[in-house]
């Protein structure tokens, strides 16, 4: 496991771990007195994970196109293509999460 594959686990964990204080720090019934807040902010988590994970993907693609490109130069063309039709897909299912979360 790389060093940028340890940060992003430790940071997801730290993430998973410290959601759950924040939403229970509240009052003891917060839904019957401001039910628009507590949706909002589950959307809010829904759409912060929804874009790191579509930023992990592109992250991956990247890196294996990049590694793929110096490890055969001559069809750089191709691999940069099909890097970016992979990458706008993920952006693509990425924006549609992040919609759906945003409207609740």
């Amino acid at each position: 496991m790389n060093k940028f594959a340890k940060i992003a686990l430790f940071t997801l964990v730290l993430v998973l771990i410290c959601t759950p204080v924040a939403v229970f720090a509240q009052d003891a019934n917060p839904v019957s007195e401001n039910p628009a807040a507590t949706a909002f902010t589950l959307s809010a988590i829904g759409a912060g994970l929804v874009l790191i994970g579509a930023a992990y993907g592109i992250g991956k693609i990247g890196s294996a196109a990049v590694e793929s490109m110096a490890r055969q130069p001559e069809v750089a063309g191709r691999i940069q293509t099909a890097m970016i039709l992979a990458a706008a897909l993920v952006e693509g299912a990425a924006m549609f999460a992040l919609v759906i979360c945003l409207l609740k």
